[in-house]
């Protein structure tokens, strides 16, 4: 479901107005997530630390109303669940994007995840999220520490999905981190959303 926002009205008018007729509206930032907690209780239950912290990436976006507007043929919606779009890696060294919903129950969203990334290593092709879809763009890159990131954009595709990519988790004195780039349209959000969606990430991963 999803809610056509009044743009007369809305608090976002004017940056929604400026940043909507730039070439490249996105903006992104590299920050560091601790990942201590996290992975002890990833590696206790025995679960997918890709999947325990995507779970808690998306369960952090869906808390903060800016990550879950889009814009569709130049009108913006306010969804009332974003979900996952996330590149998953197959045995021939490709990969292809999987689909799947956001759930409260944790449990169930692992057990939805597994099996739709499953579909996908083992298919071919790529199937692209369509225009205006609730997702958030997620990616993985567990091969790199990486301070900064960029992402390949076809100008002429009406694209407003947040995208969310995590590199490779590094220990140094016992602390593990991992850097996760988020990337946003700044016609729906700003640094302070992004902050928000940020702490409350962290907070997730350190319960």
């Amino acid at each position: 479901m999803k809610k056509l926002i009044d743009l007369e009205s809305w608090v976002r008018k004017d940056h929604f107005n400026l940043f909507t007729k730039f070439e490249e509206p996105f903006w992104g930032v590299v920050i560091s997530i601790d990942c201590t907690q996290a992975y002890q209780n990833a590696k206790e239950k025995n679960q997918s630390f890709f999947l325990y912290y995507l779970y808690r990436a998306l369960k952090a976006a869906n808390e903060v109303e800016n990550f879950k507007y889009r814009i569709i043929s130049g009108e913006v919606y306010l969804y009332d669940q974003v979900n996952v779009a996330t590149t998953t890696n197959r045995p021939d060294g490709t990969f292809g994007f999987a689909y799947f919903n956001y759930f409260e129950d944790e449990q169930q969203f692992i057990e939805q995840a597994k099996s739709e990334m499953e579909k996908t290593s083992k298919a071919t092709g790529l199937i692209p999220s369509a225009e205006g879809a609730n997702d958030i763009h997620f990616s993985a890159l567990p091969w790199l520490d990486f301070t900064s990131l960029s992402h390949a954009r076809a100008f002429g595709f009406p694209d407003s999905c947040p995208k969310i990519s995590f590199g490779k988790m590094t220990q140094v004195h016992g602390k593990k981190t991992m850097p996760v780039s988020v990337h946003v349209h700044h016609g729906l959000a700003d640094g302070y959303h992004v902050g928000l969606f940020v702490e409350r990430f962290q907070a997730l991963m350190n319960s």
